[in-house]
């Protein structure tokens, strides 16, 4: 198999608040707004899309349950600005900043419908507990 794209679609109550929380928070731009499919990309990197389709629309399965249990991971070059911003802007912590001893300091925001987004930003690792796990050299 020969992927050219990599693409990820939500399943979402309203596409259109989804795709707008995107934009407002993460800086996403709404490429797509049909009102039921909502396609947003990042316009830094224009490959990356995150799209969100309503949960009873037609195109989505029916068994298959919304968001809840998702997590997008984000990664950011400064993930301390991008917290301040977020928070300013009304974003709900879900986990608060920390530096995670495998070398990665993060942040949890609740997105739209349950859908967890982290934003991480790589960070040295603890030498000792990289020791403790039997890892590096």
């Amino acid at each position: 198999m020969q992927v050219t794209q990599i693409g990820t679609a939500y399943s979402v109550g309203d596409p259109t608040a989804a795709g707008r929380w995107f934009e407002q928070q993460l800086g996403f731009g709404v490429l797509v707004d049909l009102g039921w499919y909502v396609s947003t990309q990042h316009p830094d990197h224009p490959e990356l899309r995150i799209d969100f389709v309503r949960s009873d629309h037609e195109t989505w399965p029916e068994q298959v349950p919304g968001v809840a249990g998702a997590m997008l991971a984000l990664v950011v070059t400064d993930v301390d600005a991008q917290h301040e911003r977020l928070v300013a802007g009304g974003a709900s912590v879900l986990k608060p900043l920390v530096t995670e001893p495998w070398g990665q300091r993060r942040v949890q925001v609740a997105g739209p419908d349950g859908l967890v987004v982290e934003l991480v930003q790589p960070v040295d690792p603890d030498p000792a507990w990289m020791a403790a796990q039997g890892l590096g050299g």
